[in-house]
């Protein structure tokens, strides 16, 4: 770590490399392991993080162990013994001046040193459900999810999201401390709130995605990285909770949105839109993969939740090899039955563009200004982009020029303000 950029060699760039592909594949199970035997997530990080630091100390010099994941688990776990046997040295000479004034014979500490030494098992799930625990702010689970989970440094994860670094820092300590002091136990949550803890798991993991899928902010359209990061974390929840179809409609719906990224940012970075984009630079692996998923989800025979409705929706476009043969009025037939599921002005709206492509656009325009008028919305720069283009297709084209010119201006990335912007300037033409 103190060896400056231009002096490493090309042997210790290749160590380095090979240790953070090492650390975002087996991050969450060493965290999860040590969170076990300590009890403590925030503390079973920072023995990670430990280990990560002598790794990068140590393999650049004498080369990449045979077990890289186990030399990981190794180390933190003899800094957890140590620093276990420090406090239990303290805690014995404070029992036995107890015992020498009660007469009581003093408690043994050396059984927490052998549960502390024992074999660390899979409690991926405990630190899934814990990372994104009911008591943590949402900005908090996302981003100890990322920490503890994905693998993300503090930077990555400051980048990713547009904020400082030291917000992001910030946030992962408050999270940690904020388990630490409302003493949440590493455990599954009860039979009775397993749904509902999901949910919020499930939650964060969209969220991550969307995030990469569509950004908020910033220069870029989108940020692949955190689709990556996003569906990796889906697929380990698939792995751990397999007979769960809202996990399975989740990584379906991922898969499928993902597949279109390529084809989603033009040669110059420029946002393009979905009835724009080459259907050839779809990956069509991508999709294969999330129209299996979602077909395990449909088997399964449960009422499906709103990521499988989703990802049903993302599949009509998937089937699709020119944007005139999606199936508008399945579209449409699906929204309806997701804002039944999951009511939101957002899926409503997302329902009147459904509609103004199935039934024509002053159908979808009614359902758009019925959300406009009960000022659901009104800083969103979709809602208006939606009307300019239902706006537009009717033939209205001074108010959808008016309409993309207020989503311009509300917007907060740049590749999307220049898409509204030049709509608005060609509404103004025509």
């Amino acid at each position: 770590m103190s060896r400056s950029t231009t002096s490493r060699s090309p042997e210790d760039d290749r160590a380095r490399r090979t240790i953070e592909a090492i650390w975002r594949i087996e991050s969450g199970r060493l965290v999860a392991g040590l969170a076990r035997v300590t009890g403590d997530v925030g503390v079973a990080e920072d023995l990670a993080q430990e280990a990560l630091v002598v790794a990068l100390e140590q393999w650049p010099a004498e080369g990449v162990p045979p077990n890289p994941a186990g030399w990981l688990m190794t180390t933190a776990k003899r800094r957890a013994i140590d620093a276990h046997r420090r406090g239990a040295t303290f805690a014995r000479k404070v029992e036995i001046l107890r015992s020498e004034l009660t007469h009581e014979p003093p408690v043994d500490s050396e059984e927490r040193v052998d549960a502390l030494d024992d074999h660390v098992g899979d409690d991926l799930l405990r630190l899934v459900f814990t990372a994104c625990h009911p008591v943590l702010s949402l900005e908090s689970r996302v981003a100890l999810t990322l920490r503890c989970l994905a693998g993300l440094s503090t930077e990555e994860i400051a980048r990713a999201f547009l904020v400082p670094e030291s917000t992001a820092a910030q946030r992962i300590v408050r999270a940690k401390k904020t388990l630490s002091d409302r003493g949440v136990a590493f455990e599954l949550p009860a039979p009775d709130q397993l749904s509902e803890r999901l949910s919020a798991v499930l939650e964060v993991v969209y969220l991550v995605f969307n995030e990469g899928y569509s950004a908020t902010a910033g220069a870029d359209w989108t940020r692949p990285a955190l689709c990556q990061e996003a569906m990796r974390l889906g697929r380990v929840l698939m792995g751990l909770v397999p007979d769960e179809p809202e996990v399975l409609g989740l990584v379906a719906l991922m898969e499928l949105q993902a597949s279109r990224l390529p084809a989603r940012v033009g040669a110059g970075g420029e946002a393009v839109l979905l009835p724009d984009q080459d259907r050839r630079l779809w990956d069509r692996l991508l999709i294969r993969r999330g129209l299996e998923a979602l077909s395990r989800a449909e088997r399964m025979g449960k009422p499906l939740g709103p990521y499988a409705l989703q990802a049903g929706i993302a599949a009509c476009h998937a089937r699709a090899a020119r944007p005139e043969e999606t199936d508008w009025g399945r579209i449409a037939a699906l929204y309806e039955v997701l804002v039944q599921v999951w009511p939101s002005p957002v899926v409503e709206l997302n329902r009147a563009v459904a509609v103004g492509f199935s039934r024509g656009p002053e159908a979808g325009l009614a359902i758009a200004d019925r959300i406009a008028d009960a000022r659901q919305l009104v800083t969103y720069p979709h809602l208006h982009a939606v009307r300019g283009d239902l706006l537009a297709r009717a033939g209205r084209h001074e108010e959808a020029a008016q309409a993309f010119s207020e989503a311009a201006g509300l917007t907060r990335n740049d590749q999307e303000r220049a898409l509204f912007a030049s709509r608005a300037a060609a509404e103004t033409r025509s």
